[in-house]
């Protein structure tokens, strides 16, 4: 695939590409907590063991992402979003095959994870930041980020539907093969680095310096550390909410409904941030912005855990948790591209993503650990109460600034 540089994309057509790609990746990732049961039931292996294989995958997911921006930052999205694209279903189409726990891991863990990753926020937010106009990228990175829980809302359901009429087996099946529609967006979204000067980047700094820069810097490790928390709780939803809903014997139909009510009011959550950020040009306090999105998840959880398990209940949580669930990406995003300008975006979003994922796999590994111990999820709620008042203190001290001069803050 050639990766000459390429004049900005038509807006529409970016944002069709990325979302479409997220939809699909993010939509396959996060219906997968409806096979936990089938899984440990053909295995045998024990909720631990299986949940142990999804938390790598969470874990994996995250460390992947740095790697592909690097590459991406140097010689463009094309490959590395169709390499990825590949082993989400390669890896999806093998979860039935696979018999223990190390298969698990390879399946889920390295191949499909792995895969998402790769075609993952990170390069995808990357690219459309270099492929569209500075005053559409608030918008557009929130238009990007709405795509996957629009995935999420169609996959759902669509994975219950077919296990309900042909087994899960076939339903993981149909998953994989329907990543593959992927494919195309990576030459839509193929410019590589160059195309960041037109895009109104500074001077190029190496990756190494970047990373050290970023590393450095008090306000960037505050943001990744709050991060992690974010990963914790989209985590544990994604992979548990279906044994949360099984646990209060309710229909298994409620479990997917759950799930879909997540990315259907996450999409509410990410445009409405997105629309927010660009409204005021640049101007909002990110900070502030997400310090108020993990004291809601703070509250709605408290109550969640004071309220009945009944249908209506378990649906208007997932519905408010939609809401906060991932619209925390794009003022994340921003405040990356805000501190270092997007010459290195990929890589250095993907670092922070590698924290949201530390996060993502003890959300997925002490959810099942949990429920192996004392047959509930109730201190994994009360964590999750915790940890999201601590992620909105620990942005309050962070400050926000306008994109540095790269080469010179070298």
């Amino acid at each position: 695939m050639s990766e000459r540089p390429q004049a900005l994309q038509p807006l529409g057509l970016v944002l069709l590409a990325a979302a479409g790609t997220f939809a699909l990746t993010m939509g396959e990732r996060q219906s997968m907590g409806l096979f936990i049961g089938s899984i440990n039931t053909q295995t045998g292996l024990g909720l631990a063991s299986v949940s142990l294989a999804f938390a790598i995958g969470q874990l994996w997911w995250g460390l992947t992402q740095p790697l592909a921006g690097m590459v991406s930052d140097r010689y463009g999205a094309g490959r590395v979003l169709v390499a990825g694209v590949l082993l989400v279903c390669l890896g999806t189409g093998l979860i039935p095959f696979m018999k223990g726990t190390a298969g698990l891991i390879l399946a889920i863990g390295v191949l499909a994870a792995g895969g998402a990753g790769m075609a993952g926020p990170a390069v995808l937010m990357s690219a459309v930041t270099r492929l569209v106009a500075p005053g559409r990228r608030a918008l557009a990175t929130g238009v990007v980020n709405a795509g996957g829980s629009f995935g999420q809302f169609i996959f759902a359901p669509l994975a219950q539907a077919v296990t309900a009429a042909a087994g899960w087996v076939a339903a993981l099946q149909t998953l994989a093969l329907l990543t593959l529609l992927a494919l195309p967006a990576a030459w839509v979204l193929r410019a590589p680095a160059a195309v960041a000067a037109a895009a109104g980047s500074a001077p190029r700094m190496g990756t190494g310096a970047a990373v050290r820069q970023a590393l450095a810097d008090p306000s960037f490790r505050l943001l990744a550390l709050g991060f992690s928390v974010c990963g914790f709780h989209v985590a544990f939803l994604a992979t548990h909410l279906p044994g949360v809903v099984a646990s209060c014997g309710l229909a298994p139909q409620v479990g997917a409904w759950a799930l879909a009510m997540l990315g259907l009011f996450n999409i509410v959550g990410s445009l409405g941030i997105g629309v927010l950020m660009g409204w005021r040009g640049g101007r909002l306090p990110m900070k502030s912005l997400l310090a108020a999105i993990y004291a809601a998840r703070a509250l709605a959880v408290a109550l969640f855990v004071l309220a009945p398990k009944t249908t209506p209940v378990v649906l208007v949580f997932a519905a408010v948790m939609g809401l906060t669930f991932l619209s925390t990406v794009p003022p994340t995003a921003g405040l990356v591209a805000r501190f270092f300008g997007p010459a290195h975006m990929a890589t250095l979003f993907g670092l922070a993503m590698v924290s949201h994922q530390v996060g993502g796999f003890l959300g997925a590994w002490l959810g099942g650990k949990a429920y192996e111990a004392y047959g509930n999820f109730n201190a994994i709620w009360l964590a999750d109460i915790a940890l999201a008042l601590l992620a909105a203190l620990l942005h309050l001290p962070i400050r926000e600034r306008r994109p540095l001069a790269v080469g010179a803050a070298a």
